[in-house]
């Protein structure tokens, strides 16, 4: 159970990562941090798990995506670190927390950079991964792609399969191609139960999509 203190602090946190994230991308604005938030509330019921390090870390994960940052990824956990200092968190928390949003990121498993292993950052990630598949998570992916002014798909430009994490970071890519690059393989990278269960069905709305997709684009529909 969560102490009204630690509630408090809670609801602070979502006060200031709501008005932190005003004017955001749409695909990692105030309204992902909270389906994020609510996808880690549900996971964490059939895990045994630190509630409080959970929320804080859901609500924070994307305070300062790096990749609105060009390509800094130590924006976001400093930000976090000052927010939970400035409300006198506990130490251990904050740096629960902080390595959690350092590790989070899907381009940390491309050259095996995650070096942090927590029951907490399991629940975190797949609730992330969960809201970067199915049907949102394709809203998402052009949505992003249209804010890079990236083609929704090339023929003559094939997905890039082995990518490093600076290829990842920089890419340019249609946006189809991040369907083979990513977002088709979070299925297979979710830690927990549950996180696996959930995936299974969006990630088959995603095969259905890109099948129609393709038959739209020939003229086969």
């Amino acid at each position: 159970m969560i102490n009204k203190a630690d509630q408090d602090i809670i609801k602070k946190t979502k006060d200031f990562v709501k008005k932190s994230l005003t004017d955001a991308e749409g695909g990692h604005d105030w309204y992902h941090t909270m389906r994020v938030y609510n996808n880690a509330l549900l996971i964490s019921k059939t895990e045994i798990v630190n509630l409080f390090v959970v929320q804080l870390a859901a609500l924070l994960h994307d305070i300062a995506d790096s990749k609105f940052y060009d390509g800094d990824d130590t924006v976001g956990p400093k930000i976090a670190r000052d927010f939970l200092f400035k409300h006198n968190v506990d130490s251990s928390i904050i740096e629960h927390v902080v390595k959690i949003i350092e590790n989070l990121s899907f381009n940390k498993s491309l050259d095996n950079e995650n070096l942090f292993v927590s029951k907490e950052l399991e629940v975190v990630q797949d609730a992330d991964r969960l809201d970067a598949i199915g049907a949102i998570g394709i809203a998402r992916a052009f949505n992003y792609g249209g804010f890079k002014n990236r083609p929704l798909y090339h023929p003559e430009i094939p997905p890039n399969l082995n990518m490093s994490t600076s290829e990842y970071k920089t890419s340019t890519a249609p946006t189809i191609n991040h369907f083979y690059e990513k977002l088709l393989l979070l299925k297979d990278q979710m830690n927990t139960p549950s996180g696996k269960h959930l995936a299974e069905g969006r990630h088959a709305f995603m095969e259905t999509y890109l099948k129609k997709f393709y038959d739209e684009w020939n003229g086969l529909m």
